[in-house]
């Protein structure tokens, strides 16, 4: 097959799609104007992945369209996210990073402590061994089902127990929030990230330091790099006061939209018994992981003093881009949970890797 021929053919396949994606996406709009109407915690994340879903789930289709959402249109978005925490640097935020010493080691140890919990309720439930091991990974979607898959794992069921996690992980937080602080918190309450208003100048240098950062992240095989390096990037020139303004705040509502979008429409095609199933098994077992974190919470905050909402978000098992954006939209600890949920997939993906071992 000729060069032009498959340009054609992916030229040809996208303007097919549009229609669909659309659709997809007005059907978000109207759920995240939903979730904020309503004050849901997050309603914007909340109210645009759970309309998705449910129209994804039904398999009903809006002049013969289905719910269809690329996922490689969410990659445009989640340098934001990495654009916004970059802000956060300062030499006071620097200087505590010593500080995490306690709060990184508590995070070594809730990983397998999370991992075995998540491997015990699956058994339960009659997944089998490799099924069960890897579909309690509590980080690493990817890696997890590509193991799993090699050690004779259900790969259908492997993807739809690591994907439920991030799907129950980023509904149920901001729910572990109004436990624990008391009352509605995000976009529920009205609340707002102090912002300075970002210049044509100042969005320059943003826009260059995160796609130096990006570049540079993917060469030095940084995990999340489409995250973490224009993270780095925008923390650099922060740091160096080139600038002082970060991504609009309708900006990193699109972005809530889009990732919401994103995730609802994964539940298209999957057959409802299998979504039942597993959703019971990975609801008890983020459940499980939700009441550890809380607990290593109040320990790390006993021992260093770091905020029992920040350690909480810091520990939960959800996807780095979902719980970076919730730490930036609620202004909680961006760095400190940043940090933490990257060395959290390092080590989830590590530990998963000898368990390959073991099988």
């Amino acid at each position: 097959m000729t060069l032009s021929s498959t340009l054609h053919k992916k030229t040809l396949a996208f303007f097919a799609a549009l229609p669909a994606c659309a659709l997809t996406f007005a059907i978000a709009l109207i759920g995240a104007a939903l979730g904020y109407g309503l004050h849901l915690p997050m309603g914007l994340l909340l109210g645009a992945m759970g309309l998705v879903a449910i129209f994804a789930i039904s398999g009903y289709g809006i002049f013969g369209l289905r719910a269809m959402f690329p996922a490689k249109l969410r990659m445009g978005f989640v340098p934001i996210i990495g654009l916004g925490i970059g802000g956060s640097f300062t030499p006071a935020v620097l200087g505590q990073i010593p500080s995490w010493w306690f709060s990184l080691l508590a995070l070594a140890l809730f990983i397998p402590m999370a991992h075995f919990m998540g491997y015990l309720i699956y058994r339960a439930g009659g997944l089998d061994r490799p099924t069960a091991l890897f579909g309690s990974v509590p980080g690493g979607l990817i890696e997890s089902v590509t193991l799993g898959e090699q050690v004779g794992g259900d790969v259908q069921m492997l993807a739809l127990l690591q994907f439920l996690r991030l799907i129950f992980t980023i509904v149920l937080v901001p729910v572990g929030f109004m436990i624990l602080t008391g009352h509605m918190v995000g976009s529920a309450a009205g609340a707002e990230v102090a912002r300075a208003p970002l210049g044509l100048l100042d969005g320059t240098i943003l826009f260059a330091a995160g796609s130096a950062g990006l570049v540079i992240g993917r060469l030095l095989h940084l995990p999340a790099a489409i995250m973490t390096g224009p993270l780095l990037g925008s923390g650099l020139v922060h740091l160096l006061g080139y600038v002082e303004g970060v991504p609009p705040a309708w900006a990193v509502g699109l972005t809530q939209i889009v990732i919401g979008a994103t995730l609802g429409a994964r539940f298209a095609g999957l057959p409802k018994g299998a979504i039942s199933r597993a959703s019971r098994l990975a609801l008890a077992n983020v459940l499980a992981a939700m009441v550890l974190a809380i607990g290593f919470g109040y320990l790390v905050h006993t021992v260093s003093g770091q905020s029992v909402s920040a350690v909480f978000l810091a520990f939960a098992p959800g996807g780095l881009a979902e719980m970076s954006l919730i730490a930036l939209s609620l202004n909680i600890g961006m760095i400190y949970v940043a940090m933490h949920h990257v060395i959290r997939i390092l080590l989830s993906v590590i530990i998963a890797q000898y368990a390959t071992r073991w099988l």
